[in-house]
């Protein structure tokens, strides 16, 4: 692994597997309106359960790497 790919896993590290909108927005330090942006146009994949988003912990690390 390299230094970002490190640096991505602890900024994660305290988070499950699943994230909710507020613990992704927590972890990238965004506001609501760009969390939901990413995740309605797909830049972050994740799955819609009812009217709740669960966002895989590595679709957010995949993201960031690609940043």
């Amino acid at each position: 692994m390299n230094n970002l790919e490190n640096k991505e896993i602890e900024l994660l590290a305290d988070f499950d597997d699943v994230l909710t909108v507020t613990e992704m927005r927590q972890a990238l330090k965004i506001g609501r309106n760009k969390c939901y942006d990413l995740l309605t146009t797909g830049t972050i994949p994740s799955k819609r359960i009812g009217r709740d988003y669960r966002i895989p912990k590595i679709n957010i690390i995949n993201y960031l790497q690609n940043a």
